[in-house]
């Protein structure tokens, strides 16, 4: 797990977001338990108080449950569901990046090519 420090987005939702993204596209799977909260605060030099608002964020998402005693679980993910997920989350940025390209002048021809660039280098 990779966090940047000098990020504009919080570190607790760097991490909450790249749990979600692990989750999403089956790298942890349902029934897997995540990393105690301790022990990814110590791994990552950062506050525990940081790594429980991440998996705060995750609980009140549906990504993962507390367990008594156990830590974090995974929570089975329905593949449709995930999609729905993924297209909304993808629907976001792409309004995001429409909004910034007005902004900038940028039509929607050019935008178009910029996505068709990008998207064709990956």
């Amino acid at each position: 797990m990779k966090i940047m420090q000098n990020s504009e987005v919080p570190i607790y939702r760097q991490i909450a977001s790249q749990f979600k993204d692990d989750i999403m596209n089956g790298r942890i799977a349902g029934g897997e338990y995540l990393p105690s909260i301790r022990g990814l605060a110590k791994d990552l030099k950062i506050s525990v108080i940081t790594t429980m608002k991440a998996y705060e964020l995750l609980t009140q998402e549906g990504m993962i449950s507390p367990v008594q005693g156990k830590g974090y679980i995974v929570n089975p993910q329905d593949r449709e569901m995930v999609r729905e997920q993924q297209l909304r989350l993808l629907e976001q940025h792409l309004q995001n990046a429409m909004e910034a390209a007005k902004l900038a002048g940028v039509s929607r021809e050019e935008l178009t090519e910029m996505l068709r660039v990008l998207y064709d280098t990956d």
